[in-house]
């Protein structure tokens, strides 16, 4: 059923689109900073960036995480 997807803020919304989003908002220094992966410390791209997360599991959670917490305002309290 289509009916579980309704109501995840992350339907629709490709990898890339995150990481160039992140980028675009906070850059590739803060972004380094809130999930400490080398791909965006050392040398940042998309393209290497991609790879990277499409490969790690863990990495990729932090970085959905991390555009929920930015784009998508979860309660008043942080």
């Amino acid at each position: 059923m289509m009916g579980t997807q309704a109501n995840n803020p992350l339907h629709g919304v490709t990898l890339e689109q995150m990481i160039v989003q992140l980028e675009q908002k906070l850059g590739w220094e803060e972004m380094a900073k809130v999930v400490d992966i080398r791909c965006f410390s050392h040398d940042p791209s998309v393209k290497s960036s991609l790879t990277f997360l499409r490969r790690t599991p863990w990495a990729r959670e932090k970085v959905e995480r991390l555009y929920l917490n930015v784009f998508h305002v979860w309660g008043s309290g942080s």
